[in-house]
């Protein structure tokens, strides 16, 4: 059955879907009993289903879409580079002018001595590379016991084995044997959950300093590197205390460690500036990137890599390591038109100097809001932690994530795209969003929170 525009009734589909397609992060029962919500078409920040519904994407798809959909010349540089030369690998002494042209143009954007680009097919293949390139390097530097590499709890790094061992999330570790060897974990700086009676900035120095903490009680000799991204995205927009990214830089440079900065999320744009390594003021040796690279219009990501692990690895004999994608020619072509249009069109600096304001200014009046004991925001990365009492910054009683679910039914009942992580709700949209796109939404999202509100107040979750 080959269907573009003209497609089967909604219920067909949903029957079909059911039958044959496994979601990713799902309960395929209780899809299939709820039917799934079917996109067709996209045009800016707005989504189409199969029944006509216009849907304001607040997420900018799975946190990618950061120039927003439908320009239609990502479309012609794909079908023309699939005319010329639709894919060759780069294995074998051989390479591709797209795959060139961007390693050129991503070295261009990324701050410091970031240089060298591996190229993967998204985020969770490129940390599966930086477990091996580190590992690689200290054993061509001769400290082949340095394996050790430090992430932190409620991280994400992706969903491969590698990827979801460098990741936090004790659901994902539930399944499949994970973590695999050599990876731990501290704490995260999420001071609204769990920074007790402590400042903000206090919690900050004492989340960053388990860093120091760990590296001696494994012992320098042991640890390869330390994983984090610059804002905890999936992990439910966790923006981290002003104290914490400074102290954290600060015992990477004391120790000999190197740091990945994973830039899935932040980089291209999101936190108002290229990459959230700058927003923040952080100096990785290595920077994972995919999402915005190519704004989700063709998969792709990679490793950006400093001058020093790059140039050790090429002086190491083979790095036995890489995909049939690595650098795929058209993925390759389409990220370097999202990064012409990134660029030519002004978005980051309308970001941080335009809308990213504006948005700042409406998101953090949610902090008002019966239901809301934080809003926090930067850039196009915001969230809002739901609770029954804001003094206390209480649960509910209720399975932790169980109003989230209420009040992202009421957002899609709303249509608008906004994701639940437990009981938070956040936002990733598209870096194209207006003044009036943010006035719509934020319209629709104080719908839901009053819609939410009223439920659970019926139900007794609220008191």
């Amino acid at each position: 059955m080959n269907m573009i525009t003209n497609h089967p009734p909604t219920a067909e589909l949903q029957a079909l879907d059911a039958a044959h397609h496994m979601h990713p992060f799902t309960d395929a029962d209780a899809l299939a009993k709820n039917g799934v919500r079917i996109i067709t078409r996209a045009k800016g920040v707005t989504l189409t289903d199969s029944d006509g519904a216009q849907i304001l994407d607040a997420m900018a798809g799975l946190w990618c879409v950061n120039i927003g959909y439908g320009w239609d010349s990502m479309a012609d540089v794909a079908a023309r580079q699939m005319k010329e030369l639709p894919f060759y690998n780069t294995f074998f002494q051989t390479s591709t002018v797209p795959a060139i042209a961007l390693a050129q143009k991503i070295a261009e954007l990324a701050p410091g001595d970031l240089n060298h680009v591996f190229y993967a097919s998204g985020g969770s293949d490129a940390n599966d590379t930086n477990v091996r390139l580190v590992r690689h390097y200290w054993a061509a530097k001769g400290k082949p016991t340095k394996k050790v590499i430090i992430s932190r709890q409620n991280a994400y790094h992706g969903s491969t084995m590698a990827g979801a061992s460098l990741g936090g999330m004790t659901a994902m570790h539930a399944q499949g044997g994970l973590p695999i060897a050599d990876i731990v974990h501290i704490g995260q700086p999420n001071w609204y959950d769990e920074g007790g009676e402590l400042s903000p900035e206090e919690f900050g120095l004492l989340r960053a300093r388990e860093l120091e903490a760990k590296i001696e009680e494994l012992g320098e000799d042991a640890i390869a590197a330390f994983i984090a991204e610059p804002i905890q995205g999936a992990g439910g927009v966790i923006i981290p205390p002003s104290t914490y990214w400074p102290e954290i830089q600060r015992i990477c440079d004391a120790h000999e460690i190197l740091l990945i900065a994973d830039e899935v999320i932040c980089g291209f744009g999101r936190t108002g500036q290229m990459f959230g390594s700058q927003t923040y003021d952080i100096r990785p040796d290595i920077m994972t990137i995919a999402k915005g690279l190519s704004s989700g219009y063709a998969p792709i990501g990679a490793s950006i890599v400093c001058d020093e692990v790059a140039n050790t690895v090429a002086h190491a004999g083979d790095f036995n390591h890489g995909y049939t994608y690595s650098g795929h020619p058209v993925s390759c072509a389409v990220a370097l038109e999202n990064l012409r249009i990134l660029e030519d069109e002004k978005m980051v600096e309308n970001v941080a100097s335009v809308t990213g304001p504006y948005l700042k200014e409406k998101w953090e009046q949610l902090a008002d809001h019966p239901l809301v004991g934080e809003a926090k925001i930067q850039g196009f990365m915001a969230s809002v932690a739901m609770t029954p009492d804001k003094a206390a910054r209480a649960p509910f009683a209720a399975p932790k994530g169980s109003v989230g679910l209420i009040a992202r039914g009421h957002c899609f009942g709303n249509n608008l795209i906004m994701r639940h992580v437990g009981d938070r709700m956040i936002i990733s949209p598209p870096l194209i969003l207006n003044r009036s796109d943010v006035d719509t939404l934020m319209d629709r999202a104080v719908k839901a929170l009053d819609l939410t509100l009223a439920e659970i107040k019926a139900n007794g979750l609220y008191a």
